[in-house]
């Protein structure tokens, strides 16, 4: 369940730290009754962008699947590899 505290609860920077922490959840800070920021550990921003970094893979492999219909076997890919960068 996701934390939703008014900006003037960031004058308390520690009990806002300590949850993210605790938690690995963002908070996210209202202004006016608006939504405004969003708060994170580093932890947690690393890993929702390794998430999206890896999603990002996956689309483009199967963007590339839908336009060519070629497959890539693994074992001759890190052949492949191998012999390019290992000589």
């Amino acid at each position: 369940m996701p934390l939703i505290r008014p900006i003037t609860d960031l004058l308390n920077t520690n009990e806002i730290s300590d949850f993210c922490h605790a938690q690995r959840e963002p908070v996210f800070i209202t202004k006016n009754g608006y939504g405004d920021l969003v708060l994170m550990s580093m932890e947690t921003y690393e890993d929702m962008f390794e998430t999206a970094r890896t999603d990002a893979a996956i689309a483009a492999s199967e963007a590339e699947y839908k336009r060519t219909g070629r497959l890539h076997d693994a074992k001759d890919t890190f052949d492949e590899l191998g012999s390019k960068y290992l000589g």
